[in-house]
């Protein structure tokens, strides 16, 4: 089901806790919700939509990849760039990693273990930063 987009900072700036298969609905939301803003947003974390929950979207044009727990593993090449977010007004500097490497669990549960490098790799890095309660 489409959620609204949160825009509580107090509610966005809270670690989210570890997803479980009891949190399949989470990954329903997130999935329309996504679809219902892909022309504005490639990216989103599960608080964005009310879910304190560690679980992620992320378009990667032809499909959307889920990612729950994530964990990057790795970060090289250190950049500086500019980004926005649905939950926020205007855009912000921050500092991100050409290329990652990251582990999660798919949304059937399967672990996975990937590197991802360029714009995907900068959309998780902002989505696991929605996670740890970190506002760009």
């Amino acid at each position: 089901m489409e959620k609204n987009i949160v825009r509580d900072v107090l509610f966005l700036g809270q670690k989210s806790d570890e997803a479980t298969e009891n949190d399949k609905e989470v990954i329903t939301d997130l999935k329309d919700t996504l679809k219902a803003n892909h022309e504005r947003c490639v990216g989103m974390a599960a608080n964005m939509i009310g879910y304190r929950k560690r679980i992620i979207i992320i378009s990667v044009g032809f499909t959307d990849v889920v990612m729950v727990n994530p964990v990057i593993l790795q970060k090289n090449i250190p950049y500086d760039t500019e980004e926005g977010c649905l939950s926020l007004e205007g855009v912000r500097k921050t500092r991100r990693f050409q290329k990652i490497k990251v582990q999660y669990l798919d949304e059937t549960f399967k672990k996975q273990v990937r590197e991802y490098e360029g714009f995907i790799a900068q959309i998780i890095q902002h989505e696991c930063d929605h996670l740890d309660g970190v506002l760009i």
